[in-house]
């Protein structure tokens, strides 16, 4: 497989993946770190392609969480972490209202809402150094920004796979 360049519509941008199949890489620690994020963004959005909104809010027999619920939170994690964690917004995690969104958002505006969140975040890490601490009693808790988007890929990872699982067993898609 030759290198290639998955692009998405919308502001998640570009992702030069590898022969891997993985982000080729960056010398600079911050884009390397952006790509990867931007990777497992893109393969949330991708197991929410091409369905409605019946369908992303199924769950397996009531179990695991929706694809809409998943998009909606990962959109508030980003929010929770760096705007509650380093712009001083009172952040507060709504779990329920996170993972089982109102009916009156459909699929298309949580995608929406997390590509306007991802450019955020991005806009934001590129700004600031990676060194820079949140202060205390925030949802980051003095943790600086690099650990910050480190917890960010994880948590976007983790959810990623949840969502190919869940996209599987609602019509049998799989693959990236």
């Amino acid at each position: 497989m030759d290198a290639r360049t998955c692009e998405r519509p919308g502001t998640l941008g570009a992702v030069v993946v590898g022969r891997s199949g993985f982000p080729e890489g960056d010398p600079d620690e911050r884009e390397l770190l952006l790509q990867w994020l931007g990777y497992l963004r893109g393969a949330v959005l991708r197991k929410s392609d091409g369905i409605d909104d019946v369908q992303a809010r199924w769950r397996p027999d009531g179990k695991l969480i929706s694809l809409i619920g998943i998009v909606n939170h990962l959109t508030n994690v980003e929010w929770r972490w760096i705007d509650g964690g380093f712009r001083g917004t009172a952040a507060v995690q709504r779990e329920e209202a996170e993972f089982h969104p109102p009916d009156e958002l459909t699929i298309t505006a949580a995608r929406e809402a997390y590509e306007r969140r991802a450019a955020e975040t991005d806009a934001f890490i590129r700004s600031a150094d990676l060194v820079l601490r949140s202060g205390g009693g925030t949802w980051a808790e003095g943790h600086d920004l690099r650990f910050v988007t480190l917890h960010l890929i994880n948590e976007t990872a983790r959810h990623a796979g949840h969502a190919d699982a869940v996209r599987e067993l609602l019509d049998g898609t799989v693959g990236e």
